[in-house]
């Protein structure tokens, strides 16, 4: 019996069940199978074509999506099922990471059920597993949903929806989740209908536990509404059916009540202001969605503040010619605050403008310099050790910090700065001889003759850059390419830490800026901190002595709405011991004062180091890093301290956003693929083995090959002071290097 039955059903709709079953076919995965209910000769006769334990299921034209899955759901064999719509799509991997979580969740309910003892009755089995997902439309490519915040407050620990029912808030698709087939089999009747929203919803409703899988694992594609038959206006009253049918599973739970009466007065309201129904079917769907926003009001429920209220009210109420007037009213209210909106930016940005133009008249001040980093984010990365190193070798240049409003208070006192927008920032931009930054200045920023405009970056790419975006959507999402590269024409010099970016860099930004083969800056650090630097960075961080300090550090995820967790931190480090302290940067959804989590904080053993600054002392204070696709790999790996890639959504990571190398193949000391597999290299001490040198070694001579701790130095003098290269000092070779002491050797 394999563990997953991949059910992939409907119609060949505009070609797209050949990619999917191409990207099945590519990983291939030994634990699963794959049904195609096939609906109409087209989706038949691509079906065949393919892999050859593909089975297939042909249905005639015009089977609906409920008949389909029921026809693939009755040929599978798997322990769990999950249906993917023909039009759309799985990450590469996506199935693997599927059938590994619910068979995790299958031994936890063995074990479950097999030690409980006594009257007391085992926990109900886990029937749904929940996962994120990207959405593909006719316009953009692999858009993160909104979803992973749910997910990762749930965390891993299975439940009943009861104890979690903003699940449901989850996108109602049956592709986000994957269902236990006994389950699918006792409740198919409830549970498959041709209202996918209905069938999802239904599923979590009738589950005995959830469990969630904080990972993407499947591609929602939106076909073009003009490429598909039309909808009929009635069409719409099967909203309120919809809710009709849900809210009676609701009866006597609080909770998912509450949550599903708050989707379906979200979703009537808006479904009423969008569309633009004919009067007399939007008199009869405000009929019924009022009949229905009465019927099924929570005991004790509130409406919300403000328009939302009073939407709610006057649809309670059934006042559809108040409503109307209402809408009308709001509609005419916002388009006088947008047209006073407008006014006032077009105001603005003539005011800069002119101020702007009349400073670009004066002479450039060759002893002023402009510095910003992270999106004026503060004193931080290359532009900040620049700047330091400027302040030693050239003082009589004045430095100038652009940073944020709400970052204003966080500089270090005396800190020189201005804030974007204001006048002083305008005229400090157009006078400088020298602008540095790690990103790029606005567009409005005029590249004057004789100004030097520094590029320094912030990591070597291991994610494609630039105009190597351009195949990912997921990464490229809301850049202006013809910008961009306006932008990077303005650069003078670009920083380079090793050959590799310098070439990268060139790909990615092509222009005629000349490559500083220098080192990183803000590594030079790692070269010259002592031992005395290393034991204060493990003093402000209140870790003892003779403790392991592991940096976990994680990127973020273009195919995410946001950051969310990727372990279970409280799980790791139990399994750790006391005597290893996890430096968390990053932020977690972890909620509430008793939770396993907070009550490591209390004790030391996690520290949650994501608002501390600067990175570099995180660095020197951990004796190993775990990390996925971040950059910092490529920094630490200069302290030549074990390093650990925790990759357990690589092909994702790789077909979404695009990356320079296999870092699977070229990695820099362990790697693993689950939570477990991470555990073991951590305890086993695998971690610090000979193989795992020895892939450090090889990293850091292809990737550390211009850090030496002089970088700072030769970027200043090149730049700043116009010494000519071979007057630089030269890079020292990696093997002829002494990098910071481990907090090992600090101690002794």
């Amino acid at each position: 019996m394999p563990q997953l039955s991949v059910i992939v059903h409907g119609p060949n709709a505009q070609g797209h069940l050949t990619e999917l079953l191409d990207s099945l076919a590519a990983h291939p995965l030994p634990d699963a199978e794959v049904i195609v209910a096939a609906v109409g000769d087209w989706a038949r006769e691509t079906a065949e074509g393919h892999a050859p334990e593909t089975i297939v299921v042909p249905l005639p034209d015009g089977t609906g999506d409920a008949a389909a899955r029921a026809a693939g759901a009755a040929r599978a064999s798997g322990r769990w099922l999950h249906f993917v719509h023909a039009q759309d799509g799985l990450p590469a991997g996506a199935p693997r990471l599927i059938a590994e979580r619910t068979a995790e969740l299958d031994r936890a309910d063995t074990a479950d059920t097999a030690g409980a003892a006594g009257p007391g009755k085992p926990a109900a089995p886990v029937d749904v597993l929940l996962f994120d997902h990207v959405t593909t439309t006719w316009r953009t490519a692999s858009a993160p949903s909104r979803d992973g915040r749910h997910l990762a407050a749930v965390g891993r620990a299975a439940r009943p929806l009861d104890e979690a029912a903003d699940l449901l808030r989850l996108t109602p698709l049956l592709g986000n989740r994957a269902l236990r087939a006994a389950f699918w089999h006792a409740h198919q009747d409830r549970l498959n209908s041709d209202d996918e929203p209905l069938a999802a919803h239904a599923a979590l409703l009738c589950a005995g536990r959830v469990a969630c899988l904080n990972q993407t694992a499947y591609e929602h594609r939106v076909l073009r509404p003009e490429s598909l038959p039309p909808r009929a206006p009635e069409d719409r009253l099967a909203l309120v059916d919809r809710y009709e049918a849900l809210l009676p599973l609701t009866r006597d739970r609080r909770a998912p009540r509450a949550v599903l009466y708050d989707l379906m007065v979200r979703d009537l309201v808006r479904t009423f202001a969008r569309e633009d129904l004919p009067d007399p079917v939007a008199r009869e769907f405000f009929r019924r969605a009022s009949l229905a926003a009465v019927r099924w009001r929570p005991e004790g429920h509130r409406r919300p503040p403000g328009p939302d209220g009073v939407r709610h009210a006057l649809l309670e109420e059934g006042a559809y010619t108040r409503y109307r007037a209402f809408q009308s009213a709001n509609h005419a209210r916002r388009a006088t605050r947008t047209a006073v909106r407008t006014r006032k930016r077009k105001l603005g940005a003539q005011l800069r403008d002119h101020r702007y133009r009349r400073a670009l008249s004066r002479p450039l001040d060759p002893r002023l310099a402009v510095f910003a980093a992270y999106w004026d984010r503060g004193v931080a990365c290359n532009p900040a050790a620049i700047a330091a190193k400027l302040a030693e070798l050239a003082p009589h240049i004045r430095r100038v910090w652009v940073v944020s409003k709400e970052n204003a208070a966080l500089l270090p006192p005396g800190t020189d700065h201005v804030v974007p927008g204001t006048r002083r920032y305008w005229e400090t931009l157009a006078t400088a001889a020298f602008l540095t930054n790690n990103v790029n200045f606005p567009n409005a920023v005029v590249k004057r003759p004789g100004a030097v405009h520094l590029q320094t970056h912030h990591g070597t790419p291991l994610k494609r850059m630039g105009l190597d975006q351009m195949d990912h959507p997921a990464a490229a999402q809301g850049l202006d390419f013809a910008a961009l590269l306006a932008r990077v024409d303005k650069w003078d010099y670009s920083v380079s830490a090793n050959s590799h970016s310098t070439r990268m860099w060139q790909r990615a930004y092509p222009s005629r800026f000349t490559s500083l083969d220098y080192g990183y800056p803000r590594n030079d650090v790692f070269y010259t901190a002592d031992a005395r630097a290393v034991r204060a960075a493990r003093d402000r961080l209140g870790i003892a002595p003779g403790r392991t300090a592991v940096l976990y550090a994680p990127t973020h995820r273009d195919y995410e709405a946001g950051f969310t967790p990727r372990l279970d931190l409280a799980a790791l480090a139990d399994r750790l011991g006391d005597n290893t302290v996890l430096l968390v940067r990053a932020h977690y959804f972890y909620g509430g004062t008793a939770s396993p989590p907070a009550a490591l904080r209390r004790s030391g053993r996690i520290i949650d180091v994501s608002a501390y600054d600067p990175v570099e002392e995180l660095c020197l204070a951990a004796d190993a890093l775990v990390t996925d696709y971040s950059s910092i790999m490529f920094d630490y790996a200069n302290l030549d301290r074990p390093i650990v890639i925790h990759a357990d959504d690589w092909e994702t990571y790789r077909t979404t956003r695009g990356v320079y190398f296999d870092l699977m193949a070229e990695h820099p000391g362990q790697v693993a693929r689950t939570q477990e597999e991470l555990t073991e290299i951590l305890t086993s001490g695998a971690w610090r083995d000979a193989g795992a040198a020895k892939a450090r070694a090889a990293f850091r001579r292809r990737f550390c090959e211009y850090d030496d701790g002089r970088a700072a130095e030769r970027v200043v003098r090149r730049v700043f002071l116009g010494e000519p290269e071979e007057a630089l000092p030269p890079v020292l070779p990696v093997e002829d290097r002494t990098p910071a002491p481990t907090p090992e050797e600090a101690v002794a």
